[in-house]
């Protein structure tokens, strides 16, 4: 079954890679999204909601994609693996991230306004008082954050779910990584949509996305720093890596920021590296292309890794 975990990687790779994120109304996560988007509201009892919510709406996830993958296995371990990409193409993105960081970065200076239109797919923040260089710099860091959680999270959970259910001979191993991936996928969605210090229906979804998000933003890191032929900037970084609020997203944005010799800050929230500049055009354009090559080595090690 390990052949059929790699070639699932693989297909979820080429087809990011071809297709990019998949329309709305076929794509999973945004049904996921409608899920959650009743529970955004006032309650009496916020957390006792939100709690539930944590434990409920990602163990659904989950159990659709391990009920997807074993019914299709029934059909032979071919369709099994092509059902397990799927979902793998689904929980992960890379190419619509670099793509709209890219963007972002290119046409800050030229086009500002089109730049504070597009960088909402990519921050939170309010982009009407931003300037080019802070612009550039919120694109950039959020490909790094967004490389964690985006990408490595549910990779890393279909591997290791994947392999352990193989070394303790639960059956079909494919479906445990895909459900794991789903499950992950479903933390990390709930988080973005409650996960916020004003709203207390969020305060479970965030403390399990921190929970969740612990390893895989560290190994981001580690990505990022190799991808960029910096292996140092990993420790290098650590200063600055506990200044956001998250205590996981400062590790790959700090990283970055040290790869390139940049600042990349959040106004009144963070500032990484603060004596170097923001990053320019061309420094962008490299930090975008950093996390891109991060994202290819994490995918093909994911298959290394679930080689047997």
């Amino acid at each position: 079954m390990s052949e059929a975990a790699v070639l699932a990687i693989a297909l979820a790779s080429m087809l990011d890679a071809l297709v990019g994120e998949p329309p709305n109304r076929f794509h999973p996560v945004a049904y996921l999204g409608r899920l959650v988007t009743p529970i955004d509201r006032a309650w009496s009892r916020p957390r006792l909601v939100g709690a539930l919510a944590a434990a409920v709406i990602p163990v659904l996830a989950g159990s659709l994609a391990w009920l997807i993958i074993a019914g299709s296995i029934r059909a032979g371990w071919l369709a099994g693996a092509l059902a397990a990409g799927l979902v793998l193409f689904t929980t992960t993105s890379l190419r619509a991230l670099v793509e709209t960081a890219r963007e972002v970065v290119e046409i800050a200076d030229a086009d500002p306004d089109r730049a504070r239109e597009r960088i909402p797919a990519l921050v939170g923040r309010d982009p009407e008082t931003l300037s080019p260089g802070e612009l550039r710099s919120g694109a950039v860091e959020s490909a790094a954050e967004n490389l964690a959680d985006g990408l490595l999270a549910p990779l890393l959970a279909f591997v290791v779910g994947t392999r352990f259910a193989t070394a303790f001979g639960a059956t079909p191993a494919l479906a445990f990584g895909a459900a794991a991936a789903a499950w992950v996928k479903g933390v990390n969605t709930l988080d973005s949509m409650l996960g916020y210090r004003s709203k207390p229906v969020g305060w479970a979804s965030a403390r399990l996305d921190d929970l969740v998000m612990a390893v895989p933003a560290r190994v981001a890191a580690v990505a990022i720093a190799i991808a960029a032929r910096r292996p140092g900037a990993v420790p290098d970084a650590r200063s600055w890596a506990r200044e956001p609020p998250s205590p996981n997203s400062g590790w790959p944005m700090a990283t970055l920021a040290v790869a390139l010799g940049v600042r990349l800050t959040k106004p009144d929230v963070y500032d990484l590296n603060p004596d170097a500049p923001v990053p320019d055009r061309e420094t962008g354009t490299r930090g975008v292309r950093i996390v891109a090559g991060a994202g290819v080595l994490s995918m093909f090690a994911g298959g290394v890794i679930a080689w047997p």
